[in-house]
């Protein structure tokens, strides 16, 4: 799919197929999930990808402060273990099934263990995920609005 504001959002052309699946009130995209490969053929790991401008910058601002430490401390490592396989399980489903060549590795933000990073786990709770660390990120932007 094609969508000039997600090129802006980016700053850059997307390198694969891709769909909007979260909009703000106003219609903005908040969150596309990308195509388990690129164009070329290359493994995309991050099916879920935060592009929304003041979401980013909320996240951004949260990383900074030590958020992807806390988040790890705060969230149970099964629980985390299990998100970064429900999410490897979802992205490996829309591979096709003829695919022969390297496949995309890794949970989300194409890590198997650990927080890499808040905007991916973010995106993929937004998008519908069960994600504890895209919970905790929720929660703490919660609290930043109030």
């Amino acid at each position: 799919m094609s969508d000039p504001r997600v090129t802006e959002l980016l700053g850059r052309t997307p390198r694969a197929a891709f769909e909007v699946v979260v909009r703000s009130c106003e219609g903005e995209p908040v969150v596309i999930r990308n195509a388990p490969l690129l164009d070329d053929g290359t493994p995309m790991p991050t099916r879920y990808w935060l592009v929304g401008h003041g979401h980013r910058r909320a996240v951004s601002r949260l990383e900074s402060t030590g958020g992807v430490r806390a988040a790890e401390e705060a969230v149970a490592p099964d629980a985390l273990a299990d998100a970064h396989r429900r999410y490897a399980a979802e992205r490996d489903r829309a591979l096709p099934p003829d695919h022969a060549g390297p496949r995309p590795d890794g949970g989300v933000g194409g890590t198997r263990r650990g927080v890499k990073c808040l905007h991916a786990h973010y995106a993929w709770y937004l998008a519908g995920g069960d994600d504890p660390v895209g919970r905790w990120v929720a929660e703490r932007l919660e609290d930043v609005r109030r």
